[in-house]
């Protein structure tokens, strides 16, 4: 079976928002510790590095199928990107949790922009609590090439 099956398999069906909060909000912090920001910006890239996307309307697409919210991008310029995240997985978490991390998106987000550009890049969080939405800021340096 290769990927594109796999992910029409999976994309039929569904987990509860409360089983998708036990694993993300309560098994992995158990798991990682204070270190779970951190860990999960890092399993992000990876995933990333796993299904790589070609194109910024693949990775909202992405960002859809997986759960993770409705992701669109607020603006560009020549060495960023800000997407902004909202939904009601990002609501319903920010609802149940005083603190929560949005680490493993921002990871996620900043190697797929990394792969697209061909330059280094970051990525960085900021919640926005009363809107119920995340901004990601991914940058990156012009000069910083990859050397994929």
């Amino acid at each position: 079976m290769n990927i594109n099956e796999q992910n029409v398999n999976l994309s039929e069906q569904t987990v509860s928002v409360f089983g998708y909060e036990l694993i993300r909000e309560i098994l992995i912090p158990d798991l990682l510790g204070k270190e779970t920001p951190q860990i999960l910006y890092w399993a992000g890239k990876n995933l990333a590095r796993r299904f790589p996307l070609p194109t910024i309307e693949e990775i909202i697409a992405f960002f859809h199928d997986a759960g993770w919210g409705d992701l669109k991008v607020e603006r560009s310029d020549k060495n960023s990107i800000e997407f902004h995240l909202d939904g009601s997985i990002v609501s319903s978490r920010f609802k149940r949790k005083d603190i929560c991390t949005f680490q493993l998106e921002s990871g996620f987000l900043a190697q797929q922009i990394q792969q697209q550009k061909n330059r280094i890049t970051e990525s960085f969080e900021q919640q926005k609590r009363r809107a119920q939405s995340i901004i990601f800021t991914v940058k990156w340096d012009q000069k910083d090439i990859t050397e994929d």
